[in-house]
């Protein structure tokens, strides 16, 4: 099968296009792939590391107030459709898909509009304006919360499939994971990060709960600060206990994430869309704090879908502070009863089988089923 891959800006839409390549590959290892992103977005620096072949449109987001600048985005997005024309003409897809971002725009309307089968994929329990305005055109329109079928009521077809991140972490080694952290097997381990560039608020109160830890010193703590923010945060610590305890590891980055996810007790985070479908898939409880900075307030919605179920508990952003989240995270690691209910309820809401969902979606198309 030959597949145009698009998606970006952000991690969140590119590493589900890439599960989704990897599960076409297992399935059919003679799989050809083409990915299309943005000449900006961080997919022209990850996908191409992810030894899949790509090429970029230059193409920008429209803004949500009046401006001249989306005069621009419209010009932009005309020419990023000849472009992306061209470019599908030469690869000659059998079907394109489009996991978010601007970038899909142009790509998967092109597609359409040459009567390739295109499937778009809404990783938020809110859609995107990219979504919406594709969602008429589209052979298929894949969704990874239940129950966000009926945002898209122009659609010819919605189906849910959860996020395909949830099958890559299913093959993770939590051995590997527990090794990695340089953390006995099987020990209890709280991981705090604030996504792949850190959240300062996060940081914020992982520096202020950094004394309470040791009342808890059956647990490990594992704080991700991002690399920005490693050096200060480190700091501060050592400057409010003197030394750095043996149950609290501070890093900067962790590189094999699925590996220390399923060595992972209880994770504190955000709420973005394809982290929430790995902690699912693997039934780890969590503490959300969704970020207010984006787009419809969507990981706030995420996160309420994962409360709702009971496999989170949320704190707003405006409400976080080093005690409060101490407080949840004793709440929780104080009572293998909760542990273990939200543990149950997180892996119930997950979707392992999500990539091969997507990829059995994208043979119907192509054969005509």
């Amino acid at each position: 099968m030959r597949v145009v891959l698009t998606g970006g800006g952000t991690g969140g839409h590119i590493y589900p296009a890439v599960a989704v390549a990897r599960q076409c590959e297992a399935e059919d290892p003679d799989s050809a792939f083409l990915y299309i992103g943005g000449t900006r977005g961080l997919e022209s620096k990850l996908v191409p590391q992810e030894q899949i072949p790509f090429q970029s449109i230059d193409i920008t987001g429209f803004r949500r107030k009046l401006s001249t600048e989306n005069i621009k985005t419209v010009i932009r997005f005309l020419k990023g459709v000849k472009t992306s024309k061209r470019m599908l003409a030469e690869f000659k897809p059998d079907v394109v898909i489009g996991t978010g971002g601007y970038v899909c725009g142009p790509v998967v309307y092109a597609a359409a509009k040459l009567g390739i089968p295109c499937i778009i994929h809404e990783q938020n329990a809110i859609p995107g304006l990219t979504n919406k305005f594709l969602s008429r055109y589209v052979s298929t329109v894949a969704v990874s919360f239940e129950g966000s079928e009926l945002s898209f009521p122009k659609a010819k077809r919605v189906i849910y499939t959860g996020n395909p991140r949830a099958t890559t972490v299913q093959s993770a080694n939590r051995e590997r994971g527990f090794a990695s952290l340089g953390i006995p097997l099987n020990s209890s381990v709280v991981l705090v990060v604030g996504g792949s560039r850190g959240a300062k608020a996060i940081n914020d109160a992982m520096i202020d709960m950094a004394p309470q830890l040791e009342q808890l010193k059956h647990v490990h703590f594992v704080y991700v600060t991002g690399e920005n923010y490693f050096e200060k945060t480190r700091e501060d610590i050592r400057s409010k206990l003197g030394s750095m305890p043996n149950h609290l590891h501070v890093l900067p980055y962790v590189h094999n994430m699925p590996e220390v996810l399923a060595a992972t007790s209880l994770i504190v985070n955000r709420a973005g869309a394809s982290f929430l479908a790995e902690i699912t898939s693997l039934g780890i409880p969590s503490i959300l704090i969704p970020s207010p900075n984006v787009t419809n307030n969507h990981q706030e919605a995420n996160a309420r879908q994962l409360e709702k179920a009971g496999a989170a508990r949320v704190i707003l952003e405006k409400d976080l502070s080093g005690n409060r989240l101490y407080q949840s995270i004793k709440e929780i690691m104080s009572d293998q009863k909760v542990q273990q209910g939200m543990s149950e309820q997180s892996r119930r809401l997950g979707k392992p089988d999500s990539a091969n969902l997507i990829v059995e979606e994208m043979c119907r198309l192509t054969t005509g089923r």
